[in-house]
């Protein structure tokens, strides 16, 4: 095998690096990367020698590093980077705003979890067992710090 196409080899397995970080995860190219990078080593090895070997491993290693510190630190993975902040939240319950016995309405179907309206405050609950459609009227039977459990009135 010439050096050219042992060159080829090592650099196509760096592109397809590139690929498997950037854009297409789920490690198949990053196995057949990593897989043409140790074939082009192995073949400098065995056509040119150890040294021509050992320089094509390190030569190898280095380039695959500074791909891999530049497809991090490049203003495209910037530009493909979720920017958005999740302001969600579990249900913040205040100790007596919802206790057990409490009545309510279903909003959504509990499937078995869904939005209920008790005491005046929206909130996610949990059905105990099977489920309820919505515009039924609940009960509350348990609460777990920030958990409501129900069941059909």
């Amino acid at each position: 095998m010439t050096i050219t196409a042992i060159i080829l080899l090592i650099l196509l397995g760096i592109f397809l690096l590139m690929l498997e970080i950037l854009f297409v995860p789920g490690m198949v190219f990053g196995f057949i990367s990593v897989i043409l990078m140790l074939v082009g080593v192995i073949f400098s090895f065995k056509n040119y020698g150890t040294m021509a070997g050992i320089i094509s491993l390190f030569a190898t290693g280095a380039a695959t590093t500074a791909a891999v510190y530049w497809a991090f630190h490049s203003p495209l993975w910037k530009k493909i980077q979720v920017h958005s902040k999740i302001d969600g939240k579990a249900n913040a319950l205040a100790d007596g705003k919802i206790n057990i016995g409490d009545s309510g309405k279903t909003i959504s179907r509990l499937n078995p979890m869904g939005k209920a309206l008790i005491n005046n405050m929206l909130v996610e609950v949990q059905v105990i067992e099977g489920f309820i459609d919505q515009d039924k009227d609940i009960t509350v039977k348990k609460v777990e710090q920030n958990k409501i459990f129900v069941k059909l009135k």
